[in-house]
């Protein structure tokens, strides 16, 4: 039986942190499925399909990686995409307490999805998108934490 995990994220931007996690995660099973949320209730920078379109570039030679996008809730998103596993990834201590909750509410409403947590490098451990962001912004350097067509993204959607 293939072994699917699905890592959801809004990443918006991917960073250097998150690709991380999906090189990690895809050596540890036989299909990745990185899905883009996309959140009503938040305005990211970049729409779901630009993306979605930025994760596949960076994802091109992953040869198990697939990229999507979904709305509502992860375990119906799971249950269609037949995962059984969700990726998170950890960057410090305080990402544990929100990551436990979500753990158990995925295992309550699938006692048979299990989480993966896996901590990110601790190059990336301070790195969140929001922090790149605010960087790239105001001109500051971001090539160390950013993919190249993402920090070519990011400057054109802050000279426009």
């Amino acid at each position: 039986m293939k072994k699917v995990a699905v890592y959801p994220g809004s990443f918006d931007p991917i960073t250097l942190g998150h690709l991380d996690i999906i090189q990690r995660g895809a050596r540890v099973f036989d299909q990745v499925v990185v899905s883009v949320l996309h959140n009503s209730q938040k305005r990211p920078l970049f729409t779901v399909q630009e993306r979605v379109q930025l994760i596949r570039e960076v994802t091109m030679d992953i040869g198990n990686v697939e990229v999507d996008h979904f709305e509502g809730l992860l375990v119906d998103y799971i249950h269609d995409r037949k995962a059984t596993n969700v990726i998170r990834g950890l960057r410090a201590i305080t990402d544990f307490e929100y990551e436990l909750q979500f753990a158990s509410m995925m295992k309550k409403l699938d006692s048979n999805i299990e989480t993966l947590f896996m901590m990110t490098n601790n190059q990336y451990s301070f790195l969140s998108s929001g922090i790149v962001k605010e960087v790239a912004q105001y001109g500051g350097d971001i090539g160390d934490l950013v993919p190249p067509v993402v920090e070519e993204a990011l400057k054109k959607k802050y000279t426009n």
